[in-house]
């Protein structure tokens, strides 16, 4: 799994343990249209508390507010951090706190028959209904997967400006330095996450695709097909933003962020 540093430590302090077991308790993943999660004062807790979690556990996590941009990143890395058609509450609500930084993202389980599991529990009239499901999951992470891509090139603009920023701007100091790194690295950390996880989701995909062929063939396939092939052929625009390389663990990002950050710093002019 992605982890924004090396040097994070893997403890779990007992602040944070409580803090999602409270959120365990109290409600599950609150998700709104177009693969966002739905405003509130829930979620909004979520992400507050997720932010908390790991900057105790060491890991990148900036004081900087959000710009607009930001924010809407992290609004659409909802649809691809969440599992894909998940029906199970529980499970909802760990990716949710693990989404959210609350719990570390090594929490999360690799289960490539989970789709395909959760797709085919439940009454159904027609086993046809199954492949019209799987082909709108995969057309919706299609369709979204430009959006991110757009957002996280505009986010990547802006940091490039801010790490350059550093150079001339004579007041910022080592803190101010210090959590535009961590923004930076988060940032790209979270693009890099989201095409690890469309990774994922392809292969669960796929799996579900061969599975149902084997179980209840349909011509319906065929169109199941095109779709997927759709989706991985829009995948390479994220790797476009974040090397391949630093997609499976972000280090590369986090330390050319921070380096940059410590190393560069503000001129001083005499008047």
């Amino acid at each position: 799994m992605p982890r924004p540093a090396a040097t994070a430590r893997t403890t779990f302090p007992t602040a944070a343990v409580l803090a999602a077991l409270l959120v365990l308790t109290a409600g599950c993943a609150q998700q709104g249209d177009f693969g966002r999660p739905k405003p509130g004062a829930w979620n909004g807790l979520i992400e507050t508390t997720g932010t908390l979690a790991a900057r105790e556990r060491g890991e990148p996590a900036s004081a900087f507010p959000f710009t607009d941009d930001e924010a809407t990143l992290r609004d659409r890395a909802w649809r691809f951090l969440m599992p894909a058609g998940g029906r199970d509450a529980f499970t909802d609500i760990l990716a949710n706190l693990t989404r959210s930084r609350v719990l570390p993202a090594a929490w999360r389980p690799d289960a490539p028959e989970a789709y395909f599991s959760a797709l085919m529990d439940g009454p159904f009239r027609s086993p046809v209904s199954r492949y019209h499901r799987l082909s709108e999951d995969i057309g919706a992470d299609a369709r979204l997967l430009p959006v991110f891509a757009a957002t996280a090139a505009r986010v990547f603009q802006a940091d490039a400006l801010r790490l350059r920023s550093l150079s001339f701007a004579r007041t910022v100091d080592d803190r101010d330095a210090r959590h535009a790194a961590m923004r930076v690295t988060e940032n790209r950390c979270l693009v890099a996450w989201v095409g690890f996880e469309t990774d994922r989701r392809l292969a669960r995909y796929r799996y579900a695709l061969d599975h149902l062929l084997v179980a209840v063939p349909s011509p319906e396939a065929a169109l199941v097909e095109r779709v997927l092939r759709a989706l991985a052929e829009r995948r390479p625009i994220l790797a476009a933003l974040v090397p391949p390389e630093a997609e499976g663990r972000c280090d590369s990002a986090a330390e050319a962020a921070m380096d940059a950050a410590i190393t560069i710093r503000p001129i001083v002019a005499k008047n």
